[in-house]
């Protein structure tokens, strides 16, 4: 009985021995890492360009929109806020149409081993 479930273990830690070093694996989490960075890279652009406009641009950002006493600046600021949320929506689409159901395929295949 004892053998049986060392031989298991063994099967089991090269099954996932086996699948960390597949290159389907391998290109999932290369996808992932792409898609996070280019996120968060247009997130820092989009957060800290409206920082820096707000800092550096004074005269830019204080003129007045729509005829009453709103500034610029606060149309700008919920943009930035709003593109937040977009990039962030994004991400769950992506990871719920392409990286969830891979996921789940390699999880399968890991298991059928």
């Amino acid at each position: 009985m004892a053998n049986a479930a060392i031989r298991t273990e063994t099967h089991t830690k090269q099954s996932t021995k086996d699948l960390l070093e597949s290159t389907d694996f391998k290109a999932l989490v290369s996808r992932r890492w792409t898609v996070s960075f280019t996120l968060l890279a247009l997130l820092f652009v989009s957060y800290y360009g409206y920082i820096i406009v707000v800092a550096t641009a004074k005269e830019f950002v204080s003129q007045k929109v729509g005829g009453g006493a709103m500034t610029l600046a606060i149309p700008l600021g919920v943009a930035s806020i709003v593109i937040a949320f977009a990039l962030t929506a994004y991400y769950v689409s992506w990871a719920n149409k392409k990286y969830d159901p891979e996921v789940e395929r390699l999880k399968t295949q890991l298991i059928k081993r």
